[in-house]
């Protein structure tokens, strides 16, 4: 296995089927353009395994953290520890980035993710979180 921070729409493109739909155009140019928004692929023999993207997010009380945004995994690949492999790897570019530490969100009733994002150091919070979303599409979710 190989982890590749992509910067090139036609790798975003490659890797297409590791998100929940296909990229967009657009969508890809202006994640690409802004060096805040970071997408590191896992290849096994040269096909897209897995993906995840993190987004820098600055606070001026706190300075600048990672999001991890999403973590997809090519169901072929399941279960190699490729998943955390790329959380760590995106928690250690964070590191090299100054940023303050890194979080994700994930539902209480996904054990796999839960348990995958401990594997990579993750460390649970206490209390109970409420996620709250604005869709501007007319949709009535948004994906996470």
């Amino acid at each position: 296995m190989e982890i590749r921070r992509v910067t090139r729409a036609e790798d975003v493109q490659a890797a297409g089927h590791l998100f929940d739909s296909p990229p967009l155009p657009e969508a890809t140019a202006r994640f690409l353009a802004d060096d805040r928004h970071h997408l590191l692929v896992a290849y096994v023999d040269d096909a897209p395994a897995a993906m995840v993207t993190g987004v820098e997010t600055t606070r001026p009380d706190r300075g600048t953290g990672m999001y991890l945004h999403h973590l997809g995994v090519d169901v072929r690949f399941s279960g190699r520890g490729i998943g955390p492999a790329l959380t760590s790897a995106l928690a250690d570019l964070a590191r090299d980035l100054g940023c303050y530490g890194m979080w994700v969100v994930t539902d209480a009733d996904n054990p796999a993710a839960r348990s995958l994002y401990r594997s990579a150091g993750g460390v649970a919070q206490a209390g109970p979180q409420e996620v709250l979303a604005w869709s501007f599409d007319g949709t009535d979710t948004l994906p996470p």
